[in-house]
C-alpha cells in the first residue's frame, strides 16, 4: 500500500506556512510534533459545545465532557496495550511522570545506600529528578556508559545491575542522538535481578508502536506534544499492583474519597494522582491524535521515517565537514550534526531564513554533549509528514550555509 503522505500533509494545516516567504520546512519534530485538524477540531468542538468540568456534575455537559475524557483514557490504554484503564495517569507531561515515580515509588521503595540506575544519554528529566531523589534519601545515581557511536555498552550496564540496584530508569529512544535501546534486553537483565523498570518514552512513541504488557515494563512515560497531541498533557503508565501501592503525589479535589480534619483517604485508580482540574481539552486531544495515528498505522510511520532518515544520512555523508553525531545502528529519524566551526546556532539561524526548522543547542542533554566535547549540535528530526524533497532543501541550505561561511 503507498504511503498517503500527501492526504497526511494536508491533514496539518500549519504546514501550508510561509516563513521569510519560503514554504516551511519543519524539521523540529523531536521537540514537538504539529498537530492533524483532526486534534484542533476535538479541542474546539469541546470547547464550543460540550465543556464543564469533569467528574463533579451531574448536568448534561459535565457527564459530556467527563465521558470524552475517559474515553481517550481508553484510547491511549488500548493504543500502547496497557491491562486497564486504571493504568493510565493524565499528568502535563513525561517531565511530570518522571517526577510522580521519584516522588512516590522512589520515596516508599529507595533508601540510603540504594542505586539508581540511568544511562549516559538521558534527558534532563530523566535525570534531575533522581539526583534530587538520591538527595533527598542518600540513594547513589549510576551511569551506564555509551560508545561514540551513542550505543549503551550493555555489558558494561549488566555488570552495573546489583543487589543494591532499586529502579533502572531508561530512554527509550534518545532525543539527542536518534538511539533505539534495546529495551527488551535491559527489561530481562533488570527483571532478573526482580529491578524494575521504567522507560522515557516520550521520543519513542511518535515513531514506533508501543506494547507494555509485551515490553513488560513497570513503568512507562511519554509527553501528548510530541505525539500529535498538544502540550500541557502527557501520561504515566504504571502496573497497577505498584500504582495502588505507591502514595498520592498531590492532595487536593477529585483524588480523595473521603475528607475531614483528621483524616482523609483516598480515591482509586487512576484518580489517585489526579489532584485538581485535568487539562481536559488535552486530553481529549490527545486522544484524537491517538485516533488519527490508527487510521495511518505506526509500522507505516515507522517505515516511512526509516527511508527519510536513511536518506537523510546518505545524503549528509556527501557533505565535506559534516559530522554525524550518533551513528547507532538501531536509530530513530533524528539526525544531529556539526559543521566545522560553524556554531549551531548560527546554523538553525541561517536555515530559518529559508524557511527551514531545525533545533540547535543541547537538547536537554547536556551530559552527552560533555560526552562528545561539543557546547552544541544541530538536529533535524524527522515526522511522519516530512518528505525526500523536504531533507534536499535542508541539504541545500546546508550546502549555502557552508559556501557563506567559506
Amino acid at each position: 500500500m503507498t504511503y498517503p503522505i500527501e492526504q497526511i500533509r494536508a491533514d496539518f494545516p500549519i504546514l501550508n506556512e510561509k516563513i521569510r516567504n519560503k514554504p516551511l520546512v519543519y524539521l523540529d519534530n523531536a521537540a514537538s510534533c504539529q498537530k492533524p485538524q483532526a486534534v484542533i477540531d476535538s479541542m474546539v468542538k469541546l470547547y464550543s459545545h460540550d465543556y464543564a468540568n469533569v467528574h463533579r456534575g451531574v448536568h448534561t455537559l459535565s457527564i459530556r465532557s467527563t465521558d470524552q475524557m475517559e474515553s481517550a483514557r481508553h484510547k491511549i490504554k488500548t493504543f500502547i496495550n496497557a491491562a486497564s484503564d486504571k493504568e493510565i495517569i493524565f499528568v502535563r507531561g513525561a517531565t511530570e511522570a518522571v517526577n510522580l515515580i521519584a516522588q512516590t515509588y522512589g520515596r516508599a521503595n529507595i533508601h540510603a545506600g540504594d542505586e539508581i540506575l540511568i544511562t549516559a544519554m538521558e534527558h534532563h528529566s530523566n535525570i534531575v529528578p533522581w539526583q534530587m531523589l538520591c538527595e533527598q534519601t542518600g540513594a547513589i545515581l549510576k551511569v551506564a556508559p555509551m560508545n561514540v557511536a551513542g550505543e549503551l555498552l550493555m555489558d558494561e550496564f549488566e555488570q552495573l545491575l546489583s543487589a543494591k540496584t532499586k529502579l533502572v530508569a531508561v530512554v527509550h529512544m534518545s532525543n539527542a542522538l536518534g538511539t533505539l535501546n534495546p529495551v527488551e534486553q535491559i527489561i530481562a537483565l533488570a527483571h532478573a535481578k526482580n529491578i524494575p523498570v521504567m522507560l522515557d518514552g516520550a521520543q519513542a512513541i511518535p515513531h514506533t508502536a508501543v506494547d507494555v504488557q509485551k515490553l513488560d515494563c513497570d513503568f512507562y512515560v511519554f509527553s501528548g506534544h510530541k505525539l500529535y497531541g498538544p502540550s500541557g498533557v502527557g501520561v504515566l503508565y504504571g502496573k497497577q499492583a505498584l500504582l495502588e501501592a505507591m502514595p498520592p503525589y498531590q492532595g487536593g479535589g477529585d483524588m480523595i474519597r473521603t475528607v475531614s480534619f483528621e483524616k482523609s483517604t483516598y480515591a482509586g485508580l487512576p484518580y489517585k494522582f489526579e489532584a485538581g482540574t485535568p487539562a481536559i481539552a488535552e486530553i481529549i486531544g490527545l486522544g484524537a491524535a491517538v485516533d488519527y495515528l490508527n487510521t495511518i498505522g505506526m509500522q507505516a510511520i515507522a517505515d516511512h521515517e526509516a527511508s527519510l532518515l536513511a536518506y537523510a544520512t546518505q545524503q549528509a555523508l556527501q557533505i565535506d565537514g559534516l559530522k554525524i553525531i550518533g551513528e547507532a545502528k538501531e536509530k530513530g529519524a533524528i539526525l544531529s550534526f556539526t559543521l566545522g566551526r560553524i556554531h549551531p546556532h548560527d546554523i538553525g539561524t541561517m536555515l530559518d531564513s529559508l524557511g527551514i526548522a531545525i533545533r540547535a543547542g543541547h537538547h536537554c542533554a547536556m551530559p552527552v554533549m560533555d560526552f562528545y566535547q561539543l557546547p552544541a549540535t544541530a538536529r533535524a528530526s524527522f515526522a511522519m509528514y516530512n518528505t525526500k524533497a523536504e531533507i534536499d532543501v535542508l541539504i541545500s541550505g546546508i550546502k549555502n550555509l557552508i559556501e557563506m561561511f567559506g
